[in-house]
């Protein structure tokens, strides 16, 4: 799993399917030339393939290029449908979601509260 400083960084989550044969190069390539952003920055970028059940995370980390990879044994992702811009910009919680199997708009746990004073 991803360290909590990783995860405080921009998370983008490129829309479609990757050809995970990609390696660093590639997905960096992808990074710059299809979605317009720089791979050199300090986001994570999420790919994954066609059938759901692999995903791929490009970050670096100012000195080389860091690839997690992850291969579902049994299920599949819930990843979201093929957008115009090609990626999308999640949170840390959004991507936890996803990386457990959830879909990335779950409804909040507990109803938010605003109280005044403690009675």
């Amino acid at each position: 799993m991803l360290s909590s400083s990783e995860l405080n960084c921009p998370v983008y989550l490129v829309t479609g399917a990757t050809d995970m044969r990609k390696s660093i190069d590639g997905l960096a390539m992808i990074v710059s030339e299809c979605l317009e952003l720089d791979p050199l920055s300090s986001s994570l970028f999420v790919f994954c393939n066609r059938q759901r059940d692999k995903i791929k995370i490009l970050r670096w980390d100012g000195t080389g290029f860091w690839l997690y990879y992850k291969r579902l044994e049994k299920s599949r992702f819930q990843w979201p449908a093929d957008l115009h811009s090609g990626h999308l910009s999640l949170t840390r919680q959004q991507l936890n979601w996803l990386l457990d199997g959830l879909n990335l708009e779950q409804k909040q746990a507990h109803k938010l509260l605003s109280f005044h004073s403690v009675a």
